[in-house]
């Protein structure tokens, strides 16, 4: 089974930037998305930008759109979230999982459940 690593979280002021890299242990054998998801304190965990294998495809939440930008280098089999002006309310852990549908709306923002392989998350604090 593919495993997935995220990394790149830390403190980082109002305003500030960010990349989060999700590493995988395996190349995608066929069409595949890959999901960024966030899960604040007491809140729960939400989708926010999805890319597919071969960049047929890509997905933002509305909240994220033009400032956060994923893409991917798969000759390192790893995707990347570039955030710029971060705010307070990014902070959270930020997961990477894969899907095998296809990476639009109804899948990445419909929640979790259509996605697997989850990584171990990494923390984004952004807090003057």
């Amino acid at each position: 089974q593919v495993r997935l690593v995220e990394s790149g979280g830390g403190l980082v002021q109002p305003g500030g930037s960010l990349r989060l890299s999700c590493t995988a242990s395996a190349a995608p054998s066929d069409y595949e998305t890959i999901g960024w998801f966030r899960q604040a304190p007491g809140k729960e965990r939400e989708g926010i930008a999805c890319v597919s294998s071969l960049y047929e495809h890509i997905y933002y939440r509305e909240s994220v759109k033009g400032r956060f930008t994923i893409s991917r280098d798969n000759s390192k089999n790893t995707v990347y979230l570039q955030m710029t002006n971060l705010k307070p309310e990014d902070t959270a852990v930020y997961y990477c999982a894969r899907s095998s549908l296809k990476c639009f709306g109804p899948t990445l923002l419909s929640g979790p459940r259509n996605f697997g392989s989850w990584g171990q998350g990494t923390q984004v604090t952004v807090s003057s």
